[in-house]
């Protein structure tokens, strides 16, 4: 997944540093990344349990995968729909249960396909929460016709005043999309060619790759950068300290949707029924609010309406008309020649 949250604290650096958070509910760990532990993010589970579970925090989904494979023992961890093919193949996790998932009906069916919540007949991955991304922009400088198209990354006018995420799945998403592709999870040789072709041609105008929300608002608030293919939480961050920011998600060749949730892992040595309640509080209605405003969308579907359309605008996950591509599980040997030729490309091959 990609960190969904800024890392600005010095207690999220420290939580980083040291692995893991402070002890609280001892019969459940939580394998996440730095800012998921939010109490609000689960309040029906501290009002059920009188505290938070103890969390664990990673960098990133490989980092927590290789740390998985080697011992580290943990009961749920946080993971994003492209690493959920791997995770299954390598073995360590178990499937839900979906009776003991109080909201499963209530989620958003686009968001629970096949392709991303289920292997087989089992279900492993449980989307909870979600965001898209697209074009940022400066709307002081940046005309709202050079950010019509995905080509504005070509753009000349914009050359060392542009960024792309440090994150091989936005990044390849937007280069799949700005190919003429809109679902990777099928993509043949000769578009993942294109699209690893069309960042080549980019690389050169892109000043650098940002790693962070926080990095990324800075590089936009000093105009050091005027155009970045952004996640959504970018909008609503800028927007309150009154930066001009607009956020294009209907370009001609559309934008990208990320999808995380929950596994279950299968080694994990706390309580599974905490387990349970955990993911059903992080799903549940009283954490709507509080997510969206983290920036993020909730995969209850149920609950997110209770909120309107406008809500969702605000923070970027409003309706649109233009391709979506959603980044769902693909081929683990394609997302391994993604990675490979990202790495590349970024050293100026």
């Amino acid at each position: 997944m990609k960190l969904r949250t800024a890392m600005t604290s010095a207690t999220a650096m420290v939580l980083i540093a040291s692995g893991a958070a402070r002890a609280q509910d001892t019969d459940l760990l939580v394998f996440d990344y730095p800012g998921f532990e939010l109490p609000e993010f689960h309040s029906t589970y501290v009002d059920k349990h009188g505290a938070s579970p103890t969390f664990a925090f990673f960098g990133d989904e490989e980092e927590a995968f290789q740390k998985l494979r080697s011992g580290f023992r943990a009961d749920v961890s946080h993971a994003c729909a492209g690493s959920v093919t791997k995770w299954v193949e390598s073995g360590i996790l178990e499937p839900w249960d979906t009776d003991k998932i109080t909201a499963f009906d209530d989620l958003n069916a686009d968001l629970t396909g096949t392709d991303v919540a289920a292997a087989a007949s089992d279900v492993y991955f449980i989307p909870t929460d979600f965001g898209s991304t697209a074009v940022a922009y400066n709307t002081d400088e940046v005309p709202a016709e050079d950010v019509a198209s995905l080509s504005v990354f070509q753009n000349p006018k914009y050359d060392q005043r542009m960024t792309l995420p440090d994150n091989v799945d936005d990044t390849f998403a937007l280069a799949y999309l700005a190919t003429g592709t809109t679902n990777w999870t099928n993509a043949t040789d000769e578009q993942f060619e294109a699209a690893a072709q069309w960042l080549r041609d980019v690389h050169p105008f892109v000043r650098t790759y940002w790693t962070d929300p926080a990095e990324l608002a800075q590089l936009m608030a000093t105009g050091e950068i005027l155009v970045a293919w952004a996640w959504n939480e970018t909008l609503p961050t800028m927007a309150e300290q009154g930066f001009p920011i607009g956020f294009a998600r209907d370009t001609t060749e559309g934008s990208s949707l990320w999808l995380c949730g929950y596994v279950n892992l299968k080694d994990g040595e706390g309580s599974e029924d905490k387990a349970y309640d955990y993911l059903n509080a992080f799903l549940d209605p009283a954490a709507t609010e509080a997510l969206l405003d983290a920036g993020y969308g909730q995969s209850n579907a149920k609950a997110m309406a209770a909120y309107g359309e406008q809500a969702l605008t605000d923070v970027g996950l409003g309706p649109v008309s233009s391709p979506v591509l959603a980044q769902l599980p693909m081929d683990n040997d394609l997302r391994q020649k993604q990675s490979e030729a990202f790495e590349k490309i970024k050293a100026g091959f």
